[in-house]
């Protein structure tokens, strides 16, 4: 079963590509990898969230925007390969969560982004992450996330 197909079983479309909110384009390709700039958790062009984690936003719902930027990410990642067919393997997530002092729960909140590839992928969505608190996030998202993946050498 392709990956779009998975999608749809999953009731889920790909969003339109986020406009850049700076000097950068949303992903870019070398060789037979796409590297996304970080998507934010953006629901009809509208953040679906904002705060920090542990303070104004639980860990469940900073999940749930971990899911949204992965389906965002995917989105621009999609873009550059010509289609979510046309994308083998998540090879790297970087994940980035907007913490509040003394919250450590990271990697849970991540794995809204590692769940949703994995149920998109299958076992080629299994990959390396790494999960970061940080202070702040543009927009004041709880969460960014940023994918490098593979795709399909040329036939």
């Amino acid at each position: 079963m392709t990956p779009s197909n998975r999608l749809k079983e999953l009731g889920l479309e790909l969003p339109p590509v986020a406009s850049p909110a700076g000097s950068y384009i949303p992903a870019t390709r070398t060789g037979h990898l796409v590297f996304t700039a970080g998507q934010l958790p953006l629901s009809g062009g509208e953040l679906h969230r904002t705060g920090k984690v542990g303070d104004g936003v639980t860990p469940e719902e900073a999940r749930e925007c971990a899911r949204l930027c992965a389906l965002n990410a995917l989105a621009a990642a999609a873009e550059k390969a010509g289609s979510l067919d046309n994308l083998r393997d998540v090879v790297k997530v970087t994940g980035f969560v907007a913490s509040a002092p003394g919250f450590n729960g990271q990697a849970g909140v991540l794995n809204g982004a590692s769940e949703l590839l994995g149920e998109v992928f299958g076992e080629a969505g299994l990959h390396a992450r790494s999960a970061v608190g940080v202070t702040e996030l543009p927009l004041d998202a709880p969460v960014e996330v940023e994918l490098i993946v593979s795709l399909d050498p040329p036939a």
